[in-house]
């Protein structure tokens, strides 16, 4: 099965993984992040929002968080965003938290998309790529599933259509939990 994504470009790849990166070392980040689904907490990170204030995920403990990595230059990101914006709002009144991390060096740029893309979520900046780095970040969209006390749960790279079916699922069921 091949995932539709828009790699990150050589600059930032550089910037998020320290050098270039091989097919060996894409490989072993891919491996690690498996792993490590479901063997402990997902590392915890405070960004600033849109709005201005500061969001720290383990403050997010009690509800399902799904955190989408995305940026205004990729084609997949704005494909899925409306079916995130559905999701949020059918699950966010049943102890669900969806955070769009945005990627883009200019937080305006990712303010001016988000209003555009109709996001009602939080929207929230990394500018420096610091949490992308922390997760391996290495394909836009990236989306992370966290359960409730939070672990990290699924690990999707990349996006193609019918995704949002798989989200919903895997919402449903961390919600049951």
């Amino acid at each position: 099965m091949r995932h539709a994504s828009t790699p990150l470009p050589s600059v930032s790849r550089r910037r998020l993984l320290g050098g270039a990166l091989t097919l060996a070392a894409g490989a072993a980040v891919c491996s690690t992040s498996r792993a490590a689904l479901g063997s402990g907490p997902a590392p915890d990170f405070t960004l600033r929002t849109t709005a201005g204030s500061n969001l720290r995920l383990q403050e997010q403990r009690g509800q399902v968080v799904l955190v989408n990595f995305w940026a205004t230059w990729c084609g997949p990101c704005k494909i899925e965003m409306p079916h995130l914006v559905r999701l949020y709002e059918k699950y966010r009144a049943s102890g669900f938290q969806l955070l769009g991390v945005n990627i883009d060096d200019d937080p305006r740029n990712a303010a001016n998309s988000a209003a555009k893309l109709g996001i009602t979520f939080p929207v929230l900046l990394d500018g420096d790529k610091r949490v992308a780095k922390l997760y391996d970040l290495s394909t836009m969209p990236t989306t992370l599933l966290i359960d409730r006390d939070g672990k990290l749960r699924h690990v999707h790279r990349g996006y193609r259509d019918g995704y949002e079916q798989t989200y919903d699922q895997q919402v449903r069921e961390l919600l049951k939990a």
